[in-house]
């Protein structure tokens, strides 16, 4: 449970240390092996079930606890799988052959990403597995600040305002999440989640606590209408960091927002609570389809696909009083189809971006004919989004859709099958160009082929999720908050 934290942790400190070309084999080996400590550990949850640890052997409240069931481990699966993918893209993106600065030297910049992915990916592992809220938080801070660092790598002056912009935004929310934690521990004098599930209890402290936690996390993740930071942020960053934001940035705060709800909070929440984040993701997959559909770039259009399909996760919530496991399972299985498809989709519009210089979907007439694929990549990737058998994708929203039908949600079950309608408007507005049009120009640039092999890997990876769903859903079963009751007020 510790090395998913450490390693990355000590990858990311070496890099300030080290050359770039040695920091680059050292945080693939470093991938490798929190690949294989995410394996190991899935497998001794599913055996032995949820698992906790005390760091140094110190109980809590004075020690740190990590805690690990079926919803750690599908999470720390899905940053393992997106991370490696982007760091053999990496490999590509940042040529290292002529450079030997460190992460900390003027012009680093290559080092400098690996650097700061190495960070953000000990954070990311550290709030999965953190089981109390101020722990939470110290991981939160530091997601934010790598984060806000990667989008400004290019240095220029939109990389530079959008990553102010996604820092403010970051420690706005963190600043409503921190003030969350004094009402609770002011409240209950307890800090760890499962003591504060044990003691919750409604009341004004604990509404307020609710509400800011709530506010702060849809901010971050950028539920509609606090989406305004997204686009930005996603479209000036470099390529690999566009992945890697756009396939786990926003997740961390769901998957804080889904343990607190359902691990801490189901107690004091009404169906109300639930019914309004709802009503917000449904609009989100409208409005951010609606948006997709009017871009001219790439890079905009997948942005803006993201705005649409984060609304698919705050579904659940509403979902859940009624269905239970399925349609929480069926957000979080979003959460992870969702990562891989959008954070592939990204690196080959990185690639197209490299080779014509311009991501103009206006003028990638036949750009299929010279990277074919790239274009496969967001094609498949586009399957995933759709929502079509047998991607992740057309499994969690399978599941979404029969909690809504079960539930009698006819709303949200309309909602569900015009966001993959929609879906496939503007995926093709860029696909029907680069398939079926004549090309108008050449590539200008070559791409190294680790890079496209690297996407469509990812890619692939969302489209046979649907083929992998009964042991991925049976892991998150291990652990699983069946609150459904207790939010509608039942037993």
């Amino acid at each position: 449970m510790v090395a998913p934290i450490v390693l990355p942790l000590a990858a990311a400190i070496l890099a300030c240390l080290l050359r770039a070309r040695t920091i680059v084999m050292l945080s693939l080996l470093t991938a490798l092996g929190v690949l294989l400590c995410v394996a190991g550990l899935g497998l001794e949850v599913l055996e032995r079930g949820p698992l906790r640890y005390e760091l140094g052997g110190w109980e809590a409240p004075l020690g740190i606890n990590l805690y690990a069931d079926g919803l750690s481990v599908f999470m720390l699966l899905m940053t393992a799988v997106v991370g490696a993918a982007t760091s053999v893209y990496a490999l590509g993106y940042f040529p290292c052959r002529n450079s030997e600065k460190r992460a900390g030297d003027s012009g680093g910049r290559t080092g400098s990403f690996w650097a700061l992915w190495m960070f953000l990916w000990a954070s990311l592992n550290a709030l999965f597995l953190s089981a109390d809220i101020f722990n939470l938080y110290v991981a939160l801070e530091l997601l934010g600040l790598s984060a806000a660092a990667l989008i400004t790598m290019e240095g220029n002056r939109p990389a530079i305002v959008a990553g102010m912009r996604y820092l403010l935004v970051s420690l706005l929310g963190s600043l409503a999440y921190l003030t969350a934690v004094a009402l609770l521990y002011g409240e209950f004098g307890l800090l760890s989640l499962r003591g504060l599930g044990d003691l919750m209890s409604a009341g004004p402290a604990v509404w307020m606590a609710i509400a800011l936690i709530t506010l702060g996390m849809a901010l971050k993740t950028a539920l509609f209408p606090l989406h305004f930071w997204l686009p930005p942020a996603y479209t000036s960053a470099p390529a690999p960091a566009s992945a890697l934001l756009s396939g786990l940035g926003t997740k961390a705060s769901f998957y804080l927002l889904l343990r607190l709800w359902f691990d801490v909070f189901p107690g004091a929440l009404t169906p109300a609570a639930g019914e309004l984040l709802g009503f917000l993701g449904a609009i989100a997959i409208v409005w951010g389809s609606i948006l997709a559909l009017c871009q001219r770039r790439l890079k905009l259009l997948l942005a803006y696909s993201s705005v649409s399909q984060i609304g698919y996760l705050f579904l659940l919530f509403p979902l859940a009083t009624g269905s239970g496991f399925n349609a929480w399972s069926g957000g979080v299985y979003q959460a992870f189809a969702h990562a891989c498809a959008k954070a592939a989709m990204f690196m080959s519009a990185g690639i197209i971006i490299r080779s014509l210089g311009h991501d103009d979907i206006a003028e990638m007439d036949g750009v299929a004919q010279h990277l074919p694929l790239s274009v496969g990549t967001i094609a498949v990737g586009g399957v995933t989004l759709m929502g079509l058998p047998p991607s992740g994708g057309f499994t969690a929203k399978w599941l979404l859709l029969g909690a809504a039908v079960q539930g009698g949600q006819w709303w949200l079950a309309l909602v569900i099958l015009a966001g993959g309608l929609l879906a496939a408007g503007y995926l093709f507005r860029f696909l029907g160009r680069a398939l079926l049009n004549l090309p108008k120009g050449k590539i200008s640039r070559s791409t190294p082929g680790v890079m496209e092999v690297a996407a469509f890997a990812l890619a692939l990876i969302s489209l046979f999720l649907g083929l992998l769903s009964g042991p991925l859903l049976e892991l998150l079963r291990v652990g699983a908050p069946f609150a459904a009751a207790l939010i509608a007020g039942g037993t």
